[in-house]
């Protein structure tokens, strides 16, 4: 442990400027520490569990009401370091971390995003990974497993085959936390190639992999999202910055269409946390020398705000009866775009649909009552830091007993089980096993 560098760390943000360099889990710690203590009104710190060795695994909220949730602000997050050796988007967050707070009531921008935001940022995933490499490798290191040695995006329920692994206690701690937020958009921070990577990962033929592809029903809001991010990032968009790797147009790419993967969490989290979730590789080398860290700072800054801003897309509101009593677990999809597991209103009878803009019917769906349509026209840049606000008035009386409390989830089995299964003809051809083997140490 270098003790002067601690030291250091625990006089940020209020001795100096966070320095660009690895900071291992006490330095991390103490920065987040000390960050959630010197701006408390928009800062909390908690911990959502513990890694294989006894790690905490840190969450930082920033936003003006850090402390809960507050009905009509989205809930953004952005988590790192899920593979040890890929450590570029872990300090990224750090840096990101210090740009807000500290531009708080300076930078309009940065000013009217904490306003309007719930931001959390998860700086390591498997901080045991990150303390276990020996020597940083471009490539590979013995880090990027955890202490299990499983591979942490190749650990949560898959919707298209059993992903019969042991779950691993990060895993295990992501998906209760994502139980306890609605959120609503995301981002994992990766670093081995240079792209934007949007869902699906894995896939049937009914989501197009006879085509090479896996696509969603949002796939136009995906392939947005990804291009808002590389598109800000003047190397992420030239899309051929990597020796050795695939050409990516534009710097995005259909996580299916680059190679298929099991058990991924961007997956995960679109069809059973209802958060539109991207993978963002962000450099070439998985644990670069610490002195080009200013260099990924400059290129990803922009990219990193832009993003989050996105979590403002669409409409949103709440859900009624005709009392005025807001209504938990009602389905309120967009017709022609539902989802394998429905979209459902929090405990607050909140709603939130990532959308571009033009004209969409929404279905609201109650057990025992006939589905309610509701027409929304969503205009370009109609909103300033808030989505289209919508609520939801129905006709009818809520019954308490009718109503489950808590939000039912869908089992976590493949629910894609019914449609068309994989067969020969639609199994990714030689070339797209050949780019499966060369990058299966990517994502």
């Amino acid at each position: 442990m270098d003790f002067v560098r601690l030291w250091l760390g625990l006089l940020l943000p209020l001795g100096g400027a966070l320095d660009f360099g690895y900071h291992h889990q006490e330095e991390m710690e103490a920065f987040l520490k000390n960050v959630a203590r010197n701006y408390s009104s928009i800062a909390r710190l908690h911990s959502v569990g513990k890694s294989v060795k006894g790690r905490n695994l840190w969450v930082l909220v920033v936003g003006r009401f850090p402390k809960e949730h507050r009905i009509g602000i989205p809930e953004f997050k952005y988590v790192a370091n899920m593979h040890g050796d890929e450590t570029v988007g872990r300090e990224l967050l750090l840096h990101l971390i210090e740009h807000l707070v500290t531009n708080d009531g300076k930078d309009l921008e940065i000013t009217n995003l904490i306003n309007s935001t719930r931001i959390h940022f998860m700086p390591s995933m498997n901080p045991d990974g990150f303390e276990a490499v020996i020597k940083p490798d471009c490539f590979y290191s013995n880090g990027r497993e955890n202490t299990n040695f499983y591979d942490l995006n190749r650990n949560f329920p898959d919707a298209f085959e059993f992903n019969n692994v042991s779950r691993q206690p990060e895993t295990v701690a992501v998906m209760e936390w994502l139980k306890t937020e609605t959120f609503v958009l995301s981002a994992n921070l990766h670093g081995g190639a240079l792209v934007a990577s949007y869902p699906f990962d894995n896939g049937v033929p009914a989501t197009g992999t006879s085509h090479s592809r896996s696509l969603t029903p949002d796939d136009d809001v995906f392939q947005y999202l990804a291009h808002t991010y590389a598109s800000r990032n003047p190397t992420m968009k030239k899309g051929d910055q990597c020796k050795n790797k695939m050409n990516f147009p534009n710097g995005i790419t259909n996580g299916y269409s680059w190679y298929p993967l099991k058990g991924g969490m961007q997956d995960y989290n679109y069809i059973w946390a209802q958060c539109f979730e991207i993978t963002l590789e962000l450099s070439c080398c998985k644990y670069p020398h610490e002195e080009k860290l200013p260099f990924f700072w400059n290129k990803n800054k922009a990219s990193l705000i832009e993003y989050i801003k996105q979590v403002h897309l669409g409409v949103k509101g709440q859900v009624f009866d005709q009392n005025g009593n807001p209504l938990p677990n009602v389905i309120v999809e967009v017709q022609d775009r539902k989802h394998i597991c429905p979209y459902r209103t929090n405990k607050f009878g909140e709603y939130y649909l990532l959308l571009l803009p033009g004209s969409y019917v929404i279905n609201v769906t109650v057990p025992g009552h006939n589905p309610y349509f509701t027409k929304v026209v969503i205009l370009e840049k109609s909103q300033n830091f808030s989505a289209l606000k919508k609520d939801i008035l129905l006709p009818f009386r809520r019954q308490l007993d009718s109503i489950p409390v808590s939000n039912p989830s869908c089992p976590k089995i493949p629910l894609y089980s019914d449609l068309p299964s994989h067969s020969a003809a639609t199994k990714p051809g030689l070339f797209l096993f050949l780019v499966t083997v060369f990058h299966m140490f990517v994502k």
